[in-house]
């Protein structure tokens, strides 16, 4: 099922890795520490597919599964891509490097029997050796000329081909024909960590060898495919998409007949489920819900357990036979009335009830996380320290147990933004940031200039991320060549000076007056806020959309700073085994002091009551906070809510605005509409490629707006691009792997990005079916998916399903 909440058409999403479902697409307390200091963390849950060895499966049986909708296009590196794509594509074409269940890529021997870099110097070359029995549905050997026409296609030094990536097949530099076409000789310009997702999925050169077939061809059929089933049909009035196994298939042959993709709305699951008109289904949490309650629906003495007659008491039944065979008429009319309609009700629910005890709910958790993000593009939270703020007055450990938990899963939050725990690059960066500290969080926001009262104060000179600091930019050379504390001191005299001048000014009963309305019109703005946030509206807090600044700007840095930097940097320090120095001069961002912490001796204010929340020049400390309002993303609106609680405690306001799900990307997360949103990330087994998009630090446009490509948070440096890029060129995996995790360390840092949760996923299976469920990591293996043996080949999953 596909779910709000992954970015549709992005390069993560279109790996093997993912059997995206935007992610129901998150995961012990990570606290700070390192993870692998004992050694590998393991998977935070295995698949569930009910494993099963194929000689007891039957031969010849249909399956459908449902998808969310016929996909747009077959061709995975188009740009409307999705998770169906990914999920048929799977079964037609070549993938090289399956994952495994622990997300790492392995040789698939149905289509290599080998594929090694064999030289490093002057050039990286890589050599396939294909597997001999590997033909097209054809007949025609899969061999070098396919890999040719996929590298010039993805290459992107034609224009002419639609695609929508080229990451990797732009380092290579030729590709030859090695022995024989079975020899696929690969020769890169520049060296890649990451070639092993190359080619996968795998197309005919009658797809990628020009641009028509490409582009237009490939959407709505596949004529020529090499896995163990070929496109039978696709119906776009009907929803499916119908496989059948390819008689040309050399590995083992599949047990199915054929398998139907049948499109069903995430909502309309549960009803067919009930109908039986599917046999597979990604499900939200109500539906898994419904289908456990159906395994429990008949008691010990064989009355319901719920639903309709359950709460009928044995005293009550007979009281109601009594009245219906008793001899006032007019009584015993109504309710024979009565006990018709309600068999007719327990009929129905049991007939329900049946059929849903057919499945079983097989869970797991996706390879995807949810993340709170946050837009350092402009406003308060284009100041590092505020961001940080934010992050630290986040429980995500009771955010995890409040998705995951109910539902019987792990309930771990992630500690890295790269990898998923069970990964080989895994490790927990979360100290980089710090764990939830209330008081920390209230510091930080002391010290950029967010106080209690601040709201209602005019704008004058404060310390932090003012225009104040921005006046004594010509100074600061001068200020520069003083120590640290006797700079500190005479800006700490000056302000007590201003103060005293504005103290005298302000005497009189004018000046009282005025200050004594503000404060009592915003008490009423906050009494107002309470209540629209009880009464279950849009709105939480105080500022309207659109109210954002429109325009980048950058908050000058606090005059203590310096002192503030030296706790971050001790912490990045820690988690990558760097020096401190190296990363405090590329990682400062604009708009704010690095640090974790609040400089030494900042005080912190009290916590914040609703009626006192933190402002600034008269403005109060208001967050945007987007979210879908769709039936599916009930569970993200919680998190939503929670997270809006954690921010009033520590003086933010949330205004939460819910915007239709078709518009929640392209309309706001994508252009920028936001200050806080959740949404997730798929995991990859190549975060050196996959990852940097997602973080790049955005460049400016000729006419003023920014690149960020997938980077939503506009929040990057310069240091964290170069960890990437030495990461992508560095063919030992081990120093590949230490500079991705240093990379996440300084992503942590930057406070733009906060995992909270892995998503789960549930899964309703017919309970006959075997290798089929919540597969994790893992890429499905679709010819060892079939029926327990008592299912007899050809027949349907299901006595009521008509249309297998």
């Amino acid at each position: 099922m596909a779910h709000l909440g992954v970015p549709r058409g992005t390069a993560r999403q279109r790996r093997s890795v993912a059997l995206l479902a935007t992610g129901v697409l998150t995961i012990p307390a990570l606290a700070g520490c390192s993870s692998d200091g004992g050694g590998r963390v393991p998977v935070a849950m295995g698949q569930d597919i009910a494993p099963a060895a194929r000689d007891r499966l039957a031969d010849g049986s249909t399956l459908t599964w449902a998808i969310d909708a016929v996909p747009a296009t077959l061709n995975a590196f188009q740009a409307d891509a999705d998770g169906a794509t990914t999920r048929i594509t799977g079964a037609l074409l070549p993938t090289l490097f399956p994952l495994d269940e622990r997300g790492e890529p392995r040789l698939d021997p149905d289509y290599l029997e080998s594929a090694k870099v064999i030289e490093r110097e002057p050039k990286q070359v890589v050599l396939y050796k294909l597997n001999q029995r590997a033909v097209w549905s054809d007949g025609r050997e899969i061999g070098a000329p396919d890999f040719v026409a996929q590298w010039r296609a993805l290459s992107g030094k034609d224009s002419a081909f639609w695609t929508a990536r080229n990451a990797g097949y732009e380092r290579i530099e030729k590709i030859e024909r090695g022995k024989d076409d079975l020899q696929v000789r690969v020769t890169f310009s520049k060296p890649y960590a990451d070639w092993r997702g190359l080619f996968s999925p795998l197309y005919p050169k009658e797809v990628t060898g020009a641009a028509g077939t490409f582009n237009d061809g490939a959407r709505t059929t596949l004529k020529n495919t090499a896995g163990p089933f070929r496109l039978g049909s696709v119906d776009k009035d009907k929803g499916t998409v119908t496989l059948v196994r390819d008689p040309r298939w050399w590995g083992d042959r599949p047990k199915l007949e054929s398998l139907v993709f049948r499109a069903v709305k995430p909502e309309d699951r549960a009803d067919a489920l009930t109908e039986g008109s599917v046999d597979v289904a990604d499900v939200d949490p109500a539906a898994a819900h419904s289908v456990a309650q159906a395994a429990r629906y008949r008691t010990g003495n064989g009355q319901p357990a719920h639903g309709p007659g359950a709460d009928i008491t044995p005293a009550a039944a007979l009281r109601s036979w009594a009245v219906a065979h008793g001899s006032d008429e007019k009584a015993a009319e109504a309710a024979q009335k009565a006990r018709a309609e309600n068999r007719e009700a327990v009929a129905a629910y049991a007939a329900e009830q049946k059929a849903l005890n057919r499945f079983a709910v097989r869970k797991s958790l996706e390879p995807a996380y949810t993340q709170l993000a946050l837009n350092g593009e402009s406003g308060p939270l284009s100041d590092e320290r505020v961001r940080r703020a934010v992050a630290r007055a986040l429980d995500r450990q009771e955010l995890a147990d409040a998705v995951l938990k109910p539902l019987g899963l792990a309930a771990k939050p992630p500690g890295s933004h790269l990898a998923l725990a069970g990964q080989p690059v895994y490790k927990d960066a979360s100290g980089a940031l710090g764990d939830q500290d209330a008081k920390e969080a209230r510091a930080l926001l002391a010290d950029a200039g967010w106080t209690t009262g601040g709201a209602v104060q005019k704008p004058g000179d404060t310390k932090a991320g003012s225009e104040a600091d921005k006046k004594t930019d010509g100074d600061a050379e001068d200020a520069g060549k003083k120590p640290a504390d006797e700079a500190t001191g005479e800006a700490a005299d000056q302000d007590k000076d201003e103060a005293a001048d504005k103290a005298g000014k302000d005497t009189g009963a004018t000046a009282d007056k005025a200050a004594d309305k503000d404060a009592r019109a915003a008490d009423k703005d906050e009494k107002d806020d309470k209540a629209s946030r009880d009464e279950g509206l849009y709105i939480v807090g105080d500022e309207k959309p659109g109210d954002r600044d429109p325009a980048p700007r950058a908050l000058a840095t606090a005059p203590a700073a310096a002192a503030q930097s030296a706790a971050v940097l001790r912490q990045v320090a820690a988690v990558t085994g760097e020096g401190a120095t190296r990363v405090g001069t590329q990682d400062k961002q604009p708009g704010g002091a690095p640090g974790a912490y609040a400089p030494q001796g900042t005080a912190a204010p009290a916590p914040a009551p609703a009626s006192n929340r933190l402002g600034k020049d008269g403005k109060p400390l208001t967050l945007r906070f987007v979210l879908p309002s769709g039936p599916g993303s009930q569970s993200l609106r919680g998190v939503g809510e929670k997270i809006v609680a954690m921010l009033d405690a520590v003086g933010i306001g949330a205004q939460i605005t819910k915007v239709s799900d078709e518009s929640y990307f392209k309309d706001h997360i994508a252009s920028g509409d936001y200050d806080m949103a959740l949404y997730s990330w798929p995991a990859t087994a190549y975060p050196a490629t996959d990852g940097r998009p997602v973080f790049a630090k955005p460049e400016a446009a000729t006419d003023g707006s920014l690149l960020v490509e997938q980077n939503y948070t506009r929040i990057g440096s310069d240091h964290i691009d170069q960890l990437f890029d030495r990461a992508v060129s560095e063919l030992d995996a081990k120093t590949s792997g230490d500079l991705l995790k240093q990379a996440d360390a300084r992503i942590w840092a930057a406070a733009g990005s906060i995992p909270l949760y892995q998503r789960p996923q549930l899964v309703a299976v017919d309970k006959k079916l075997r290798n089929v469920g919540a597969f994790g990591f893992a890429s499905p293996r679709y010819q060892d998916i079939g029926f327990l043996g008592g299912q007899a080949a050809g027949s349907t999953a299901s006595p009521a399903k008509g249309t297998k």
